[in-house]
């Protein structure tokens, strides 16, 4: 009679299995979500080459790495390391295993016959071996480890082998439960660790138990919820959104956003305990010190030192801090210029927030002041200092020798760049300023950041000539990105300022943004050249419509961080290929003329925004109806052949009056005729600038 024998494992046979089979559930995933190829543009994006080095190089790498295990690719890496270790040792485990457990008895095995073997050919078998194995016949060997009994143990088989093969009943016995003697006991070990289960270990199982469900459990699944309740879906802390929204105000200059970042929670984590006492007096003397760019040397104006000196505690350190990164101000001590560049990526990332929320108020002030401290945290420039500072090597004194002492107005990198080339370089290169490779170097840098220049900008219907109210408008872009000191730039093309309609369904061309899924993968410009920003940033251009009267945003930020045609040949030279860039909107439910300034927006680069009225004109439904008619083909006229034929076939009385025209109501469009298929609207805009 069978029985069912329960036992532990004490051989350790099932453990590897258990082992493996959690540690795989935990590191395959982990494994995946740490090698996949990033998507994200500021991994996969180029960069501009310069070999300037910033001063403090060392912080601001040091803070780039410390932003990565921020986001946890180094432990990541540590639990799959770790994980593959684990499940190695396991398989090496179930290996040797494997080589010491019992194999499943067989008596064709033992034999050494085949399966397909008859009686007749089992039993001759068997004769042979009874004249080499039997222990009348077989002589021990100690250098084999051949003794006596072993012979008599392996005799033992071969005959209960011969037996099972050839007697009814053992041959019975093994065909219905694979063994000779008839049913056996069945033996299950469960993968545990034997001591666990000993006499007097029961209660610290039943506590292990408890621990894991009832403590660490709650714990893990508690701060994972936590987490991703506490922050908003920009990145941010919740109680920061907050914070940004209470200091939201219609009329905000750029130096009164950077005042507002600093309210961010996120800040607390950097300046902890003492740390938000040390050295603030210090900072705060050294930004409010005297200097070239205005008032004082980090270049706030008289505003912006009231607000900080109305702040206190961890707060006005922040703002300290944030001026003395703008500002780029030595402070002579290595803990607090390290704080300086840590504070700048987490200011950046609250600005994101503060433009949604500035977007949400839809007034135009605050979400362009939003716009350019993006582009100041991003080139560590003041507000109020010469957009030349974004050029490796280049100070205030030197941006002051380019652009005259006399000069109320900062000069752009564009018009810099197209200066004549002598003038240019006497103006820069010189005791004190530049010298020849360090021009050489800020030149050939400059030759590489992406200015858009708008070429063409207009309205238009998808499938029309011409503009109805409450039609669904696209705003189409044409532009080029040509570096600043471009030369030989090609002429425009007329073909590549029209906007032929894409096929019904496109979305991707209809929208003018392309995706993985169509094909053709976007073109990325290189990464903003930004040396003092401890964190890699890929440009986007914002495109949006105000309305100047009211100052309000009359179509909300369209955003584009890339482009459908290359912007560099094979040699790595600008391809001056016209861009499409694309927004839609619902037009005006009345007829008329509406002017707007168009303003496109670069986040990463100071001084290379664009400004222009544009124009909508909206036509009367019953006028473009009529304007539709009006391009028709004329009908022949009734004393003609044709018009003889064209009479016969309607059906109708010479002179009699012709229906009108009927229009499918449900698009607005024409359903019936001939229709002129030019896509690009008669409303093309004026775009002179401001």
């Amino acid at each position: 009679m069978s029985s069912t024998d329960y036992n532990y494992d004490g051989d350790g046979q099932f453990f590897p299995y258990f082992v493996i089979t959690i540690t795989s559930l935990i590191t395959i995933p982990v494994t995946y979500s740490l090698l996949k190829p990033s998507k994200e543009l500021e991994n996969t994006a180029t960069r501009i080459q310069s070999d300037f080095t910033p001063e403090h190089a060392d912080l601001i790498a040091g803070q780039r790495r410390k932003q990565k295990r921020r986001e946890r690719r180094l432990k990541r890496g540590i639990v799959s390391l770790g994980g593959w270790l684990v499940i190695a040792w396991m398989v090496y485990l179930m290996v040797v295993t494997a080589r010491t457990i019992p194999k499943i008895y067989d008596p064709y095995d033992v034999l050494g016959v085949s399966r397909s073997a008859s009686e007749k050919q089992i039993k001759s078998h068997y004769r042979r071996l009874s004249l080499t194995e039997h222990p009348d016949k077989a002589r021990e060997d100690a250098a084999r480890n051949i003794t006596k009994e072993s012979i008599n143990d392996h005799w033992v088989e071969i005959t209960k082998a011969f037996k099972s093969l050839t007697d009814e009943e053992i041959r019975n016995n093994y065909q219905q439960y694979g063994h000779p003697d008839g049913k056996q006991s069945i033996s299950i070990g469960i993968a545990l660790p034997k001591w666990i289960v000993t006499e007097g270990h029961g209660k610290y199982v039943l506590l292990v138990y408890a621990l894991l469900l009832g403590v660490l459990l709650p714990y893990f699944v508690g701060k994972w919820w936590y987490g991703t309740q506490r922050v908003t879906r920009d990145r941010v802390l919740v109680a920061s959104a907050g914070h940004l929204f209470r200091e939201y105000k219609p009329e905000m200059g750029d130096g009164a956003v950077i005042g507002v970042l600093s309210s961010g929670e996120e800040f607390n984590e950097i300046l902890k305990g003492n740390k938000a006492d040390h050295g603030a007096s210090k900072v705060e003397q050294k930004i409010l010190a005297e200097g070239d760019l205005s008032i004082s040397k980090a270049g706030l104006d008289e505003k912006d030192r009231r607000t900080l000196q109305d702040l206190e505690g961890a707060r006005r350190k922040v703002l300290s801090l944030l001026w003395a990164y703008l500002g780029r101000i030595e402070l002579d001590d290595e803990t607090l210029n390290d704080e300086k560049f840590e504070v700048a990526p987490v200011a950046l990332q609250l600005n994101e927030a503060f433009v949604a929320i500035s977007l949400a108020f839809g007034i135009t002030s605050p979400v362009l002041s939003a716009y350019h401290a993006s582009q100041n945290l991003i080139q560590a420039v003041p507000p109020s200092a010469s957009p030349l500072l974004q050029l490796p090597y280049f100070t205030t004194t030197v941006a002051k020798a380019v652009e005259g002492e006399a000069s109320r107005r900062h000069m752009s990198i564009q018009d810099f760049m197209n200066l004549p080339a002598d003038l240019r370089k006497k103006r820069v290169v010189g005791p004190g300023l530049l010298t020849g490779d360090q021009y050489k170097d800020a030149i050939a840098t400059a030759s590489q950041l992406p200015f858009l220049h708008v070429e063409k900008t207009f309205f238009k219907v998808v499938g029309e000539r011409f503009v109805t109210p409450s039609s669904l408008v696209q705003f189409v872009v044409k532009a080029r990105i040509i570096p600043p000191g471009s030369v030989h730039v090609p002429l425009v093309k007329d073909s590549d300022l029209e906007d032929i309609d894409a096929p019904e369904g496109d979305v991707a061309a209809i929208t003018g943004r392309k995706d993985d899924k169509s094909g053709e993968k976007p073109i990325q410009p290189p990464l903003a050249h930004a040396p003092y920003l401890a964190r890699n940033r890929s440009p986007r251009w914002h495109v949006f419509l105000a309305d100047s009267k009211q100052g309000k945003i009359a179509v909300p930020p369209f955003t584009f961080s890339t482009f459908d045609k290359p912007l560099l040949d094979e040699s790595g030279k600008p391809t001056f290929n016209v861009q499409t860039l694309k927004m839609q909107f619902g037009a005006p439910p009345q007829a008329g003329q509406y002017t707007f300034v168009m303003h496109l927006v670069c986040d990463s680069y100071v001084g290379m925004d664009t400004k222009m009225e544009v124009t909508l004109v909206v036509e009367e439904a019953s006028k473009a109806e009529e304007m539709g008619e009006d391009d028709e083909i004329s009908e022949p006229d009734e004393d003609t052949v044709a018009g003889q034929l064209r009479t016969l076939k309607s059906g109708s009385l010479p002179g009699a009056t012709k229906p009108k025209k009927r229009y499918d109501s449900s698009d607005g469009s024409d359903t019936e005729g001939d229709v002129d298929t030019e896509s690009e609207t008669d409303t093309d805009t004026d775009t002179d600038d401001e």
